[in-house]
């Protein structure tokens, strides 16, 4: 059993923001399947289970991210090498991808929240740049929106993100994933 995670924030408010990108990045995914995920009220989140694929969005809110995961694993037994979580990534340059294995939160509140919750920092990553501004606070800027030329970077990369999902579920060595993706 394989469980796909993207962070985000429940509501219209946040669905567009660049915080969000985990969410846009399975709501992509589903669009190209033909999946609809389901609010399920014992993960606290949306998910759909298709064959040995979990898809999940906490609805817990970012910082609290932790909590809906860990009832899925739970819930299925599912084991921590078997979970992938996308998410944004201020580090990175817009548009630019970094899976990993492992790793520290490195100021991510959300992966802080898993980190507690999973008591590891081993679980797979695809980090999705969103660049930062140094003019714009930190929280205003994740929760602001996309602008149009933002968005024509952005966009290719959920096609991307698809096959990444894909090859993981397919149980593809995630050391041939990064190799392939990075």
């Amino acid at each position: 059993m394989k469980l796909v995670v993207g962070l985000g924030n429940p509501g219209k408010k946040y669905s567009k923001t660049k915080h969000n990108i985990g969410f846009i990045s399975i709501d992509r995914y589903s669009k190209t399947h033909s999946l609809k995920l389901k609010k399920e009220r014992k993960f606290n989140g949306k998910s759909l289970k298709v064959g040995d694929l979990i898809l999940l969005q906490p609805h817990t809110f970012m910082n609290n991210s932790g909590i809906s995961i860990k009832a899925v694993i739970d819930y299925y037994d599912i084991e921590i090498k078997d979970v992938l979580v996308i998410y944004d990534d201020l580090d990175l340059p817009l548009g630019k991808t970094r899976l990993r294995e492992k790793g520290s939160a490195g100021g991510h509140n959300g992966i802080k929240s898993i980190i507690s919750h999973l008591k590891t920092e081993e679980f797979k990553r695809v980090r999705v740049g969103i660049d930062k501004n140094p003019l714009v606070e930190t929280k205003n800027y994740v929760l602001s929106s996309f602008s149009k030329k933002e968005i024509e970077i952005i966009d290719p990369i959920y096609s991307k993100i698809t096959d990444i999902i894909e090859d993981f579920s397919n149980d593809m060595e995630f050391k041939h994933i990064m190799t392939k993706y990075n």
